[in-house]
């Protein structure tokens, strides 16, 4: 184990080994060395894209609909909120079953009609809705062919708009499910209402967002007013350019190795003191008369609940409240029964393992909000090695450090809950037998043990006071934290690994996808400037204002 992290190795094969682990990992100087930044090794990909450039995102993916398939902009966008702005699958449809039921499916009519509003004006239309009749200029035909009033389609679309379908508002003819021309919707209410046709319009604006699978608001709170776009896997973790990171899958805090069903599962159970529930299921019994938990405080079994029931606690059973000198008066529970005793055992058992878990989670989580001290001191160290006449100006192994501090930290920090349920029953009860688990178990279990050592070793290194030592012993401090740091982001990535290999993909549970690994963190938003294009950038997040109405 020496050997492959470099300790107990010759000075030599020590700096040799640091130094290729060092440029494997990908390691760079920040830009800032008194700033705690992480890496900057490549240009983020994450870009905050204004007002102009959300529109133009939602243009550059209408364009490509109208391009291949020759319709309209209301049109294809029609077609992009029924498959949830997922130009991809837009066009698989249209490969896989043609463009008549790609259409009929969204509930896009492309029908050569004469509009009748442009008809001779003497001529009188009858609006099966009101059943009045009315000149052709005052009624308005839908690209389905369904004719109707002006002041019937105007009440139909305000009810809908009012009651926020105005995303995709049908025809009101019978057992018509064509979506309306949001031309034609537009026009009309803004004759009556302008103010509800401006809402109509950030409702066509935000379904870019919230229809969009790819897209979705930053969690903040307060929030920020952005949304964050990626391109590819919609299971990864993001940051915000507000500074949040999060699970872009369930909007959650950034919690892998978890996945979102163990991190929901693990919030849920930390937040209803579930706990608490067990350990009065001990320590307790329920009175048989108004079934409140009753705790015993003395040595008799006879007990009497708060309502005057007295019961035997033994059994539970109601009792008189006379002894005699073999017990309760007219009561027997001697006889042994097997399944109450194993059903108090697998509760203390239960108490138990939540408890390891929860205690290490808590542990570290704790260990987390310390070193944010540790932040500042450093700073301070770095800025007296600066100030010294040291033949090696460069600090960054020292930000680095604390960086790969942290990240790791909170690596570890999740693998708890979600150790709590690879290896409980809640979840893969009947995926794994016991033989199978217990391996399984024991692997991820020393592999965690191995990366909890070089965090806590990397931690007491960067708490040394080195900033006061000679030079030589500030090169040797300086070569232990960077090798410790690139052992900690060798283990970081072995844990994930471990996960995706051994223990998950085994099992092929598609609901415990979990959010690669990336060495240098939660990829950070840039500023974008100019038009953007969907097929560039991987991640991008569209500053939006805090409501949605600054959009338009």
């Amino acid at each position: 184990m020496a050997d492959d992290y470099g300790y107990g190795s010759s000075d030599d094969e020590f700096c040799d080994r640091v130094c290729d682990d060092y440029d494997d990992v990908g390691f760079q100087e920040p830009e800032d060395e008194t700033e705690f930044s992480g890496f900057n090794g490549e240009a983020s990909s994450c870009k905050v894209i204004r007002k102009e450039s959300l529109l133009a995102a939602q243009k550059d993916d209408l364009q490509r609909v109208m391009d291949l398939l020759s319709l309209k902009e209301h049109h294809a966008r029609t077609l992009l909120i029924h498959y949830r702005w997922d130009a991809d699958k837009v066009f698989m449809v249209f490969v896989e079953k043609g463009k008549e039921q790609l259409y009929a499916e969204a509930g896009v009519s492309v029908v050569e009609t004469n509009n009748l509003s442009s008809s001779n004006v003497s001529s009188k239309i009858s609006c099966e809705i009101c059943f009045e009749e009315f000149p052709a200029n005052k009624t308005t035909t839908m690209d389905c062919g369904h004719c109707f009033c002006n002041e019937c389609w105007t009440e139909h679309f305000i009810v809908k708009i009012n009651e926020g379908q105005s995303r995709r508002i049908t025809c009101m003819a019978h057992k018509c499910y064509s979506i309306c021309n949001e031309e034609n919707i537009r026009n009309l209410v803004s004759a009556r209402d302008p103010q509800l046709a401006e809402k109509f319009d950030r409702f066509l604006l935000e379904s870019y967002i919230e229809d969009n699978k790819k897209v979705k608001w930053c969690p903040s709170v307060p929030h920020c007013g952005n949304a964050v776009r990626v391109e590819d896997d919609e299971y990864c973790e993001v940051e915000c350019a507000c500074g949040l990171q999060f699970c872009f899958s369930c909007s959650s805090e950034a919690h892998s190795p978890c996945s979102c069903l163990m991190w929901e599962l693990w919030v849920r159970k930390c937040k209803d003191e579930s706990e608490t529930v067990n350990w009065i299921t001990v320590n307790t019994k329920y009175c048989p008369k108004c079934h409140k938990p009753v705790d015993k405080n003395g040595g008799c079994n006879l007990v009497r609940c708060i309502c005057g029931q007295p019961f035997c606690w033994l059994c539970g059973r109601p009792t008189g409240t006379q002894h005699n000198w073999n017990g309760i008066a007219n009561h027997e529970c001697g006889r042994y029964k097997e399944e109450r005793v194993q059903e108090t055992e697998l509760a203390r058992k239960a108490l138990w393992r939540y408890t390891h878990y929860f205690n290490r989670y808590k542990a570290h989580m704790d260990s987390l909000k310390a070193e944010e001290k540790l932040k500042e001191k450093l700073r301070h160290k770095m800025d007296a090695l600066e100030s010294r006449e040291l033949e090696t100006k460069d600090c960054s192994w020292v930000s680095n450090g604390f960086y790969r501090l942290t990240r790791s930290r909170h690596i570890l920090l999740y693998s708890y809950p979600f150790a709590y349920f690879m290896f409980g029953e809640e979840l893969f009860k009947n995926e794994m037998s016991k033989q199978e688990q217990t391996i399984k178990q024991n692997l991820f279990e020393d592999q965690q043990q191995q990366l909890e050592t070089n965090i806590e070793r990397l931690s007491m290194s960067l708490e040394e006071p080195f900033a006061d030592y000679p030079e030589d012993k500030v090169l040797e401090i300086r070569m232990k934290i960077i090798n410790l740091s690139a052992v900690t982001d060798n283990l970081c990535r072995k844990l994930y690994d471990c996960i995706d290999n051994e223990l998950l993909g085994p099992l092929q549970q598609a609901t415990h996808i979990i959010a690669p690994y990336r060495s240098n963190g939660v990829e950070r938003a840039s500023e974008l400037s100019g038009s953007f294009s969907a097929k560039t950038g991987n991640i991008l997040v569209a500053e939006t204002g805090a409501n949605i109405g600054s959009l338009c």
